[in-house]
């Protein structure tokens, strides 16, 4: 069974570990990157477990802007209690994990999340093979993205989460 919960310092080989299996060197996240991740946003870096394994993880700090920028991949800053944006710098899952809706679950979470703490958004950027993936989980495509982040070409992606 898989349970989500909030990432925690002891979990850092393991988070290290997946971002660099599902990214490339220049995409992935540093150590430190996770490091003041966990100390600074533990509201918003929720784990997938599956019996002490950790399967997957998503995470992202809460922003003003309704877009992400390159900065945010080294500076970030403590969640605000209420309202903003909240990103997703990561979602990855472990290969041995992987097409079992691990990450799907991740997403719902962090979603439930943000919609608790009233933020207007979840907002990411993907590359374009993911923007369907997305799509199907109600983001809307918003265009390239100005980020050139591993010199990628990154699309702008947006879920509002306003009260139905």
């Amino acid at each position: 069974m898989i349970t989500i919960r909030n990432a925690k310092a002891e979990d850092l080989p393991a988070l290290i570990a997946i971002e660099q299996l599902c990214f490339s060197p220049e995409e992935a996240a540093t150590q430190e990157a996770f490091e003041k991740r966990i100390r600074l946003i533990p509201d918003s870096f929720f784990v997938a477990e599956e019996d002490g394994v950790i399967a997957g993880l998503v995470n992202g700090p809460v922003i003003e802007t309704p877009f992400i920028t390159d900065d945010l991949f080294q500076t970030i800053k403590e969640n605000p209690a209420s309202g903003g944006h909240q990103t997703i710098l990561g979602l990855a899952v472990s290969p041995a994990f992987q097409k079992r809706g691990i990450a799907s679950m991740l997403l719902t979470h962090l979603e439930a999340s943000a919609r608790v703490a009233g933020r207007e958004t979840i907002t990411l950027t993907c590359k374009e093979n993911l923007i369907g993936y997305y799509e199907s989980h109600g983001y809307s495509n918003n265009g390239v993205s100005s980020s050139d982040h591993a010199g990628a070409i990154w699309y702008n992606m947006s879920k509002p989460l306003q009260l139905r």
